[in-house]
């Protein structure tokens, strides 16, 4: 029996595990988090107060709080059963990292005890050099930091206290995914708060919130081990599709099969204990795909959870002998994975500022941001483009499946009138006719808009849905950080400049309403191009596209790219998000990351042609020779006997030869591949090369796989692995 028929016979007939019930889910919320009502609990009133003064400001913390925040953390911790602590940090690996330390320390006279400090707590020192640096630093320059976020609260993972952090070179360049997500929402909090106080005084901090959407696909472990290419890539690189996979659209929002929902109790407990909010859970569009989405946070809480729950999803998977894909396209023919990001925009006074509200003041506040937004991203679609881009995302995008890689904003047919009318507004001042017009007729009427015509647009990668811009085109396996420092960052810029437009008009008499008004209507003008409430998957929509001058990126190289564009660089310098030298490292980084892992997934393509493609035909073809010959000798003058096994013979060599001939066409762009030491011209080479002889292999591969005899077939197929409970 081969490997596919053991894979199958371990999977056939499991349980689900028991899973201990839990009656309420908010007595298990963050029980394994040092949230706000531990540290009022385990730290003086003074030192609590002073820590969340700090914390809204964002200031430093002294030594002496530090200390008292550490000793009150370990106690708390060690109460939980930890016995080790470390600052959890999200490297450029795209995975998050972590280095434990026991509390345990002995004292100069050698007695043992548990102790952690203010100094242990703000920063640890793990080994830079075996991350990825992209150029920012050399091998043998080990020294790097780890640094305490107070903003994320620390969490216990099994018998470690983790403390997010962000990670720093020696000279303080960010090697991670948090430092930038964070100078871009000081960044966007300076200038979203100034713009927020045209319309309330009081409003003293502005924040963007993020609900993610989680999606992910489930396979049986033994299944899983069965297929070398989803182990060592995450996808399957051959696979012919079953005659049913999703056109029935039946496993959508369908019957949650009873080992996967034992499977999604187990995660929730979990995920909500260390503070993931977790509240939808559903099938997805694709057999064995499924989703999981918490409430909405603030983004820089959201995008650790959203790390955390990657991490946990994998664990407890393990426990119920599944195994998690959060491959952007781990099969082909049927949809992959996605991860919708909700952006949004909330002050501390509790208004979303997405959201119209009920009078013409506040929906004219609603206007401004709305449509900065807009310009935003119309100014800087291509830089959208890039923070999404993965080898990963590239399988995905466009595929009838997802957005394409023209970035567009859906805002609505309604909302599409009201930006046309405001788009009529004359330039200058206006009559009280004029304002009394356009607050009540035009900019008043948007609350009943958007209360009754909130409608979806599933191909547009940004749409607006109500009171947030839904991202769509995010994968599945990403760093949430990625798309929502550029979000910040282009806004927060934007913004930037609607101040300094405002500040001019007044000075030139106009009042305040005249001013916004005038400007609004400019933005709306200058950003039309990007507004589009069509089918993002027509081959019209990518010529309209065009001519209107939007860029189509539709490689992870060509996206990465716009980074090195002199307005890019400007944007983030000017911000304080990322240095020159920052941006350089992020390119490097990305463009090696793609090139490794197209060679990888490359390699292994090869190695499963020649140890498992191969040996099985050769096997077929004797087997049908063996056949055709003893026909042959039975029936030497009935050629009607044998002639249909000669043909079957036939195609199947024939197949095979040609096979045989794009394995060593693969074989020698692969050898190609190793004398290049340019990551740019291998991105072009891989493009060019390496990906057309992959999908050439493959296509023939998954020919003679409906041809061979099932049983000798030696990988699991996907009607097996796609359709099993």
């Amino acid at each position: 029996m081969n490997i596919r028929f053991l894979a199958l016979e371990k999977t056939f007939g499991r349980k689900p595990v028991e899973i201990t019930p839990v009656t309420k889910r908010s007595d298990i919320f963050e029980s394994k988090v040092f949230n706000d009502e531990k540290m009022r609990q385990y730290l003086d009133e003074k030192s609590y107060k002073q820590f969340q003064q700090i914390k809204f400001e964002g200031k430093v913390i002294d030594r002496r709080l530090a200390d008292h925040i550490a000793a009150a953390m370990k106690r708390w911790a060690m109460e939980q059963g930890a016995t080790h602590y470390t600052h959890w940090f999200q490297p450029l690996t795209g995975a998050t990292a972590e280095k434990h330390d026991s509390f345990l320390e002995k004292t100069p006279d050698g007695y043992p005890l548990e102790k952690f400090t203010g100094s242990q707590l703000a920063q640890q020192e793990p080994d830079a050099s075996s991350f990825p640096s992209g150029g920012l630093r050399n091998t043998f320059e080990a020294r790097g930091y780890t640094a305490w976020d107070p903003a994320s609260p620390a969490f216990i993972i099994g018998t470690t206290l983790c403390i997010p952090s962000v990670f720093i070179s020696y000279n303080g360049e960010a090697l991670d995914y948090k430092t930038p997500l964070i100078r871009s929402i000081q960044f966007l909090d300076k200038y979203a708060t100034r713009t927020a106080r045209l319309f309330n005084r009081n409003v003293e901090r502005v924040y963007a919130t993020l609900g993610w959407e989680q999606e992910y696909f489930l396979i049986d472990k033994a299944l899983y081990k069965s297929r070398p290419d989803l182990v060592m890539t995450g996808r399957t690189l051959l696979g012919h599709p079953p005659a049913k996979n999703q056109q029935l659209d039946d496993h959508y929002f369908g019957s949650i099969p009873e080992r996967v929902m034992a499977f999604m109790r187990d995660l929730e407990i979990e995920a909500l204990k260390i503070g993931i909010p977790v509240k939808t859970r559903h099938n997805e569009v694709a057999p064995n795909q499924y989703e999981v989405a918490p409430v909405f946070e603030e983004v820089n809480l959201a995008v650790d959870h959203n790390s955390m729950l990657m991490d946990l999803m994998k664990k407890i998977a393990s426990r119920h002998h599944f195994e998690v894909l959060l491959h952007e396209k781990p099969f082909d023919y049927i949809n992959g994975s996605g991860k919708h990001n909700n952006w949004s925009l909330m002050t501390d006074t509790g208004i979303n500022l997405l959201g119209p509200g009920d009078t013409p003041r506040r929906n004219l506040r609603f206007l401004t941001f709305f449509v900065n937004v807009i310009k935003a991203v119309n100014d800087y679609e291509e830089l959208i483009r890039a923070s999404i881009a993965s080898a990963g995302n590239d399988h995905r995008l466009g595929a009838n499946e997802a957005p394409p890689a023209i970035i567009s904003v859906f805002i609505g047919h309604y909302l599409t009138q009201v930006m046309n009318e405001l788009k009529q507004v004359k330039n200058g001042k206006l009559s009280p006719d004029e304002k009394t017009e356009l607050k009540l007729e035009v900019v008043g009427k948007i609350p009943q808009i958007l209360k009754d015509n909130t409608d979806r647009n599933r191909t547009s990668p940004f749409a607006f849905t109500g009171n947030k811009f839904e991202i769509r085109a995010v994968g599945s396996s990403a760093n949430c950080a990625s798309p929502m420092t550029v979000l910040n960052t282009i806004v927060g810029y934007q913004l930037k400049r609607f101040l300094t437009d405002y500040e001019k008009l007044r000075a030139k008499g106009l009042k305040k309403d005249e001013a916004i008004f005038n400007i609004l209507r400019d933005y709306i003008k200058s950003s039309e191009r990007i507004l589009f409430e069509g089918n993002g998957y027509s081959p019209e929509w990518h010529r309209e596209a065009a001519r209107r001058g939007l860029s189509n990126l539709k490689t992870t190289p060509e996206a990465l790219r716009v980074i090195k564009k002199e307005k890019i660089i400007r944007l983030f310098e000017e911000s304080g998000v990322y240095s020159r030298a920052e941006l350089k490292s992020r390119y490097h980084v990305h463009l090696e990351q793609y090139n490794t892992k197209l060679e990888i997934e490359a390699r292994v393509l090869s190695d499963l042609i020649s140890n498992h493609i191969v040996p099985t035909v050769i096997n077929y073809q004797n087997r049908l020779a063996e056949s055709l010959n003893r026909l042959k000798n039975l029936y030497p003058k009935k050629a009607q006997m044998w002639k249909n096994n000669e043909k079957i013979l036939t195609d199947v060599s024939e197949t095979f030869n040609e096979l045989l001939e794009a394995h060593q066409t693969l074989k020698e762009a692969l050898e190609h591949l190793t004398r290049t030491d340019d990551d740019d011209k291998k991105a072009d080479f891989i493009i060019e090369k390496i990906k057309p002889s992959m999908a050439k292999v493959r296509q023939l591969s998954d020919k003679l796989e409906l041809m061979i005899d099932d049983e000798l077939w030696s990988l699991t197929k996907y009607r097996e692995m796609l359709f099993t409970r």
